[in-house]
């Protein structure tokens, strides 16, 4: 016996044969025709369930506009089973920041993309491993401020912008 029938008492219905209970046999056009239809009447019936919803929501919910300087939080959606901000579960955070809102004038492309370039290096600093060093710059970025600087490579910094290192 199918472990279905076992635990229900009944056959399994299939969304294929929704319209009988029973033994049938799935051959032929009619039954693909069949499927379609039943999967077009459930998709017309969720967009019926969801228009109200919708509706509203829409009526509660505003635009947010903000001017430079004012200060912002950003709502997070905390993955479940993963460790975000050094919290798990419900007391992870919600919201992060505040932020400052600053005015900044990006050039977007077609495809929403920047260009994005080195302005200056900022420090160097040597990791000491056992048998090697590696040298580190940190490096400011054009579109960012000098307190989001990064770490990054000497040697990748070199090849990309040799004309620093002189």
């Amino acid at each position: 016996m199918v472990p279905f029938e076992t635990l229900y008492g009944r056959k399994c219905c299939s969304p294929i044969h929704w319209s009988e209970v029973g033994e049938r046999v799935a051959l032929g056009p009619d039954v693909l025709q069949e499927a379609e239809e039943k999967v077009c009447l459930a998709r017309q019936r969720l967009v019926t369930a969801q228009t109200p919803q919708q509706s509203y929501a829409n009526k509660r919910r505003k635009d947010l506009e903000f001017a430079v300087g004012d200060r912002v939080f950003l709502k997070v959606s905390p993955m479940r089973s993963v460790k975000q901000f050094g919290v798990l579960g419900k007391l992870s955070p919600r919201f992060i920041g505040p932020y400052e809102v600053l005015e900044r004038v990006v050039e977007l492309r077609e495809d929403m993309t920047y260009q994005e370039f080195l302005v200056c290096i900022l420090a160097r600093e040597v990791k000491k491993l056992r048998n090697r060093t590696i040298p580190y710059v940190k490096v400011q970025w054009s579109n960012h401020a000098k307190h989001e600087a990064t770490w990054e490579l000497e040697e990748t910094m070199q090849k990309t912008y040799p004309h620093l290192f002189e």
